[in-house]
């Protein structure tokens, strides 16, 4: 039976939700906003299967060291739409066009993160681009089995932690099952995002008008994709035409700086279980920071997407796109480099537990940058410290 006593031991993934035979385990939200498992202690038949598939109780072994690529994608709209170098939407249309189902985050209606599906190549662009907040899985588990078992190829993505929760909840039934993560930060509470987007567009209306968004986009690439900005694009009730709310550079964007000073982020994520390849998925995505290094001839500040490749899978759907897109192989180190998440969970904030006791007291947004504030002036100590250190022995700083 699921019994959660340490927050940091549940990554949310609705595993044991799912697999439970007797339907005895919901997630409930907690202070926080996020969603954690409660077992009714009277209907559990102590099968064990909810810790069998936990992520946590029965982790993965660190993985083997995979091919690793820098690649883009050749259609240069699709580029300018995705968050990186476009790569995820050219293995979901292969897999869409064999008639296969792709499983990923959106937002809906409510501007929720939320785990679907689609189908066809239409329903296609929701799934694009980065969404950082804490997506709610809901049964896209179960969803993803029945299409499995219906002979379907699926093609489902997340984040590590999702990815783990996947394939423990199959077990050795995978049929053709493809699994892709993101190389991941961590995730933001849902409830702070809901608060944020409410407070930001309250300021941002006239007076009776009735809010009408039409488009969020975390990594808006217009201003290019080392500097991009956080978009919101909107029309109220009484006007014509979709405007720009919202444009801020991510350094200037209140929900982004909490989300990377990790103010906010899930518990777990402090404690990663599935960092260093652990989840088991066939491949990962996430940027090529830091391409300027390696192969400054492609560095067009258009996005270029960090490709691993870790199974036989993956290299097929890898080879099944080549065609559409640009690639040259690279090494682990470099991307590591710059993608530290890869292997290393954030810090937390030492004023994390003071930001979730008083966030309900006062706006939102000027809390948020309230405390961020000091973290950023913080790694400056830490770094200049580090520098004086490395002066007074006479190493050099690389």
């Amino acid at each position: 039976m699921i019994s959660l006593i340490d927050k940091k031991k549940c990554v949310g993934c609705h595993a044991c939700v799912q697999r439970c035979p007797k339907s005895c385990i919901r997630m409930k939200e907690d202070e926080e906003g996020f969603l954690y498992p409660e077992t009714a202690v009277s209907l559990c038949i102590d099968c064990h299967l909810c810790e069998r598939v936990c992520p946590v109780l029965s982790p993965k072994e660190e993985g083997r060291q995979p091919e690793v690529y820098a690649m883009k994608n050749r259609d240069e709209e699709v580029r300018s739409r995705s968050s990186s170098g476009g790569i995820f939407s050219l293995v979901a249309a292969e897999i869409l066009t064999e008639g296969g189902v792709v499983f990923g985050a959106r937002l809906n209606d409510r501007w929720e993160v939320v785990h679907d599906y689609t189908e066809q190549l239409q329903g296609l662009p929701p799934f694009l681009g980065s969404k950082y907040v804490q997506s709610k899985i809901g049964n896209s588990y179960r969803q993803a089995e029945q299409f499995l078992k219906a002979g379907r190829c699926v093609l489902f993505s997340g984040t590590p932690c999702q990815i783990a929760g996947l394939l423990g909840y199959l077990g050795e039934e995978k049929g053709h099952l493809i699994t892709l993560d993101v190389i991941c930060h961590g995730v933001p509470s849902p409830r702070i995002w809901d608060s944020y987007l409410r407070e930001l567009l309250g300021k941002k209306l006239a007076v009776g008008e009735e809010a009408l968004v039409k488009e969020v986009s975390f990594r808006n690439k217009e201003q290019g994709w080392k500097n991009y900005n956080f978009v919101i694009q909107g029309t109220a009730e009484n006007s014509v035409g979709i405007k720009k709310w919202i444009s801020e550079p991510w350094k200037e964007n209140s929900f982004m700086r909490g989300f990377l000073g990790d103010l906010y982020l899930r518990p777990s994520c402090y404690a990663c279980p599935v960092k260093s390849f652990r989840s088991g998925s066939d491949l990962t995505l996430g940027d090529f920071w830091g391409i300027e290094e390696v192969l400054p001839e492609w560095d067009d500040d258009r996005g270029i997407s960090a490709v691993f490749v870790h199974s036989e899978k993956g290299k097929e759907v890898i080879q099944r796109i080549k065609d559409k897109c640009e690639g040259v192989e690279s090494r682990y180190e470099y991307v590591v480099r710059r993608n530290p998440s890869l292997e290393k969970s954030v810090t937390e904030p030492r004023n994390r537990q003071y930001f979730f006791t008083h966030w309900k007291e006062k706006p939102l947004i000027p809390f948020i940058e309230e405390m961020v504030k000091p973290v950023s002036q913080g790694k400056w100590k830490r770094l200049i410290r580090k520098l004086v250190r490395l002066l007074k022995s006479g190493k050099r700083y690389e």
